[in-house]
């Protein structure tokens, strides 16, 4: 848990990982985590305001979080501590204390970086309660397991938590860009072969960089093409294209299978997709999507069933992992379909443009002050829960649209009750409008 030791005399002579030496020196060259490190973003704002908070760092390997540590630190004139989760325990970080707390008594403060924060137990995490309390640390934990699961509610109540993305493709251009400034001459890939490199990192900054410095390294002769640099880097590489119209292609045929209620076709086209190298997210997505967008209603519980098991995805990982991919899968291959919530989204959005000029009601704006009320805001509102079946029939959308309907449930699944109870509402309304 000790800090390094400084330099020695020819460590400037050894080698260093291609990724260690394009670390960013400032915040501004982080690359990826623009919501965050943007004038605009959070971390930017706490920087330049010189008021750094206690914090969790949430995200997929490679994405930043040690760099943004201590970035964080050099900013604003912190002493930047490092601990790892995996090698020390609490007497370790209570050696961490007492130096912070004597550097506190000498003006200067402390950012502490927790790495893989997650590991420690419920009991090493309270030992942090009382130094982030008083000051004496800023923590800055990092992690890529789901805080609200892995950390107690003692911690979280003193940290905000931040979430790094995975980085995108361009974020991942950039960063093969810096490289090749840094070695001074082009990566010897062809077009493809690039692309490709960049789909194998799934996000992963720092793991992209240790493959394109062994491309550097092992390469013989310029423009090596996908299978070349697969064989060069001893990894199988994706049989379809996921830059192109491959990757688009599965994508296509596995999403129409699930709107199309085969749970063999989904099942197979996703096996297509990860024996290629696709990333799980990628099905994921298209999972939730299909899970609105083609079941919606008809089974409300789809949508839930994804994001269950994507997020047990993401805590368990591989192998077990591809049990609840398969299990979102065949859910919603099996569900019942309905599109009338993505078709009513669809007509809404048009009205909206048509009418945008159009004010709602007066009886549903809030009158908070007597000018507002004078004016007729809130005037006949009518309280729902003050009515038989908490339903008073009132109209709620303009008088221009009165008479809309965009939402049109089916006949399948949970809609069916839908729309009997839409119907139910109807006919209260009708027999309240016209009692006779």
């Amino acid at each position: 848990m000790k800090q390094p030791a400084g330099p020695g005399l020819f460590e400037s002579q050894a080698p260093r990982p291609l990724a260690d030496r394009l670390r960013p020196q400032s915040l501004s060259e982080v690359a990826g985590q623009d919501h965050l490190l943007g004038p605009a973003g959070p971390l930017a704002r706490m920087v330049a305001a010189r008021a750094i908070t206690s914090m969790v760092l949430w995200g997929p390997p490679g994405t930043g979080k040690t760099t943004i540590a201590r970035l964080l630190a050099g900013a604003t004139d912190l002493h930047f501590e490092a601990v790892s989760a995996i090698q020390g325990g609490v007497a370790d970080l209570r050696k961490v204390f007492e130096a912070a707390r004597g550097r506190r008594a000498g003006g200067q403060g402390t950012l502490l970086f927790v790495d893989e924060i997650h590991r420690f137990n419920r009991a090493q995490q309270d030992a942090f309660l009382p130094y982030i309390e008083d000051g004496t640390i800023i923590l800055v934990g990092a992690t890529t397991e789901n805080p609200s699961f892995e950390l107690n509610g003692a911690i979280l109540s003193r940290v905000r938590v931040f979430i790094l993305n995975a980085l995108d493709t361009d974020a991942l251009r950039t960063l093969l860009e810096r490289a090749e400034a840094l070695m001074e001459r082009p990566l010897p890939l062809a077009p493809e072969a690039r692309e490709a490199l960049i789909d194998m990192a799934g996000g992963d900054g720092r793991y992209m960089l240790n493959m394109a410095e062994q491309i550097f390294a092992l390469a013989e002769g310029d423009n090596l093409a996908i299978e070349d640099m697969g064989q060069l880097l001893q990894r199988r590489m994706p049989s379809h294209d996921k830059a192109g119209d491959g990757h688009y292609d599965l994508l296509s045929a596995f999403h129409k299978s699930l709107r199309g209620s085969d749970p063999h076709a989904a099942l197979y086209y996703a096996a297509r997709m990860i024996h290629a190298g696709e990333a799980p997210e990628a099905v994921f997505r298209r999972l939730s999507c299909a899970a609105s967008e083609d079941v919606g209603m008809a089974d409300p519980q789809a949508m839930v069933q994804v994001i269950t098991a994507w997020q047990a995805f993401e805590r368990i990982g591989w192998p077990e992992g591809r049990l609840f991919l398969a299990q979102a899968i065949n859910y919603v291959a099996t569900a019942p379909k309905s599109n009338a919530s993505y078709n009513g989204w669809n007509a809404a959005m048009a009205a909206a443009q048509r009418t945008s000029h159009v004010a709602p009601p007066m009886r549903i704006l809030n009158a908070p002050t007597k000018l507002m009320k004078d004016i007729g805001r809130h005037a006949g509102y009518q309280y729902d829960h003050d009515y038989p079946d908490a339903y008073a029939g009132q109209q709620f959308l303009p008088d221009e649209l009165s008479s809309a309907e965009f939402y049109e449930p089916n006949e399948r699944g949970f809609e069916r009750d839908i729309r009997r109870r839409l119907d139910y509402w109807a006919n209260l309304k009708e027999r309240r409008r016209d009692p006779g």
